[in-house]
């Protein structure tokens, strides 16, 4: 049998979106076909089943966002600026209608916890390493005299993720972009104080 060939990267993206706007459970392979542009026996050819090309898409998310981070913080002189841009890029998405505003791997996590200990598994680790950039960048501003040592930049970078996760979830239940904005302003003075 011949692979497939395709835009794989284009491809994840795709499914991710699907996935983020349906939850895993609801994504059905017809969606998965509609949204990818691929056959299913390609999807099964290169992914095996709909987990595989779940656990494909998460790989994926989390390559964007880890290069997204990377470049904000390399476009900013100082902790502070990046970290505003970077909530802001959290917020004003949670506050429209896009799937975009739902986090795969958080909204993933919430609805296989405990059916799936591979994915669970896979998107655990995902969240730790994220934190851990979070712990490593707010270190360096410690280093460099941005911020105060104490609280640690563990304890920063832990609240800031159950910060984000507390953003993403209020969003979703209607609130406007002005009381977003205001929390994540709120988040970030706690976390750089």
């Amino acid at each position: 049998m011949r692979s497939a060939e395709f835009d794989r990267e284009h491809v994840l993206r795709q499914a991710m979106t699907t996935f983020m706007q349906h939850g895993y459970s609801k994504t059905s392979m017809q969606k998965l076909t509609q949204a990818t542009g691929l056959h299913p026996g390609s999807i099964y050819c290169a992914f095996n089943n709909k987990k595989g090309l779940l656990l494909a898409s998460v790989e994926q998310y989390q390559k964007d966002k880890n290069e997204q981070f990377a470049q904000l913080c390399a476009s900013h002189n100082n902790i502070k600026s990046a970290l505003h841009a970077f909530l802001a890029d959290i917020a004003h998405p949670c506050a429209s209608s896009e799937a975009t505003k739902v986090c795969l791997l958080t909204r993933t996590l919430s609805e296989i916890d405990g059916q799936d200990e591979e994915v669970t598994q896979v998107l655990s680790n995902n969240l730790s390493a994220f934190e851990r950039s979070l712990e490593s960048v707010l270190n360096k501003a410690m280093d460099k005299g941005e911020i105060s040592s104490k609280p640690s930049a563990k304890e920063r970078a832990q609240f800031l993720v159950m910060g984000i996760y507390g953003l993403r979830t209020y969003a979703s239940t209607g609130n406007d972009t002005q009381a977003l904005s205001r929390l994540s302003e709120q988040l970030l003075e706690y976390v750089l104080r």
